[in-house]
């Protein structure tokens, strides 16, 4: 698979996940012993497993438009695979610790989300170091200057 693929594969994914955490109806609740958080709009858990709340899925958003920015030649996407599996390793090893696992109270980032962050890292920084970024990755809108017609 190309990296282009792979970031048009979770910019989608991302972005119906961040989509999804905008509906109130595919929220369950959060547990009693859930870590509390400062900014509690739309804070649940999405399809009952993953920690969500208005930021997280902003950020998801962001994260989803960015993947198909970078799919669609916008943006390189071996940068896209590079800076996701920093972002999300750092989310990863930031929600197995009590203190820090809700991003200093705005972003719930503990759970299940543990393991997805970390999933995501990996397999972005498989895509993102696999080959080494050059200029013939990043493919052009407008196509090669050489070939237009003045």
């Amino acid at each position: 698979m190309k990296t282009s693929t792979f970031a048009l594969i979770i910019g989608i994914a991302y972005l119906g996940a961040g989509i999804l955490g905008l509906i109130p109806a595919a929220l369950v609740p959060p547990p009693i012993d859930a870590p509390p958080t400062n900014f509690t709009l739309l804070y649940g858990y999405l399809l009952g497993l993953f920690p969500v709340n208005l930021l997280h899925s902003l950020v998801h958003i962001v994260i989803g438009a960015w993947g198909i920015s970078a799919w669609s030649g916008r943006s390189s996407s071996i940068s896209f695979a590079r800076g996701l599996a920093i972002l999300y390793g750092a989310l990863a090893v930031l929600g197995m610790f009590p203190l820090l696992n809700t991003a200093m109270g705005m972003i719930p980032i503990h759970g299940n989300d543990v393991w997805l962050h970390g999933i995501t890292a990996v397999v972005a920084a498989y895509f993102g170091w696999r080959q080494p970024a050059g200029i013939s990755e990043r493919r052009h809108i407008l196509g090669d200057r050489r070939q237009r017609m003045f």
